[in-house]
């Protein structure tokens, strides 16, 4: 990508480290509530790194205190309300293409870093994200109900599938507001850390990932995603086709080499390290 020609740098911030490229939404003075000139700039911004060389592991972050408090409803709702119905479409499609549609089986592994506020529309691109890393002190909400609308834009979906239907239904129904602990103890999150240590937790994830051969771990994460809806035979076929998409795509050096350290040079033990850390 050419120098000074990024899609980023107005409403979404993108740093580079190591690997990691770090994409926080910036509209702190709103919470980072989505509104669509951010949803224009995330999209773009999601497609350029895909193919971005400097991105290895995507983390989605917000700026300020908050990750994000939702979908703008001056700018996303009120002021779209008696817009063509081709308008409020598009207006629909932009945001729906990043944060799930792009996100959910981006090429990458992707990371949401939740550090404050994270309501309503927010949890679709939570959800969407491999996974996630909540701040102990974040405040989630799913707020719909008090604002007279349905927990849309594939936000019920997205509680559904990783809360549990009754959490889900509780929340949505009460809009009661819960914190980073209890997000993790459902399983919105994989984790809750004190917001002091987030960046270094999220960073030390991220860094794991990076160390994985990345034909595999895009394999096996679009594995996951998939064989939930399907039955065991069919489960059974789709994953040894890819499989062989992965040895074809260049795992078959990763896998022999793997193999020899472990049979052969007795060198390589995966996850005896982090086994014997947590005795």
């Amino acid at each position: 990508m050419s120098e000074g020609k990024e899609p980023w740098g107005n409403l979404v911030l993108v740093e580079f480290d190591e690997g990691i490229a770090w994409v926080t939404m910036s509209r702190p003075e709103k919470r980072n509530a989505m509104s669509p000139a951010l949803n224009e700039e995330m999209l773009r911004t999601v497609i350029a790194l895909a193919t971005d060389d400097r991105c290895k592991v995507l983390v989605l972050t917000g700026a300020g205190e908050s990750f994000s408090a939702g979908m703008d409803l001056k700018e996303y709702f009120r002021e779209t309300d008696d817009a063509p119905d081709t308008v409020v479409l598009a207006v629909r499609r932009t945001a729906e293409e990043w944060q799930w549609r792009r996100l959910r089986d981006y090429p990458k592994p992707t990371i949401a870093m939740v550090n404050g506020w994270c309501f309503g529309g927010a949890f679709t691109p939570l959800v969407a994200c491999d996974l996630a890393i909540a701040a102990e002190e974040a405040v989630f909400g799913l707020s719909e109900i008090n604002w007279g609308i349905l927990p849309a834009g594939n936000v019920t979906k997205a509680a559904i599938e990783t809360m549990g239907y009754r959490n889900a239904l509780y929340y949505a129904m009460t809009g009661e507001t819960f914190d980073g602990r209890k997000a993790a103890e459902m399983g919105l999150v994989n984790e809750a850390v004190p917001r002091a240590r987030l960046r270094e937790r999220t960073r030390e994830l991220a860094k794991v990932l990076l160390e994985k051969n990345q034909t595999v771990l895009r394999g096996t994460k679009l594995a996951m995603k998939r064989v939930r809806y399907m039955d065991w035979e069919v489960a059974a076929d789709y994953l040894y086709a890819k499989l062989g998409e992965a040895l074809h795509f260049g795992a078959g050096e990763n896998r022999a080499n793997a193999m020899k350290a472990f049979l052969d040079d007795k060198t390589f033990k995966p996850g005896i390290e982090h086994f014997k850390e947590t005795k």
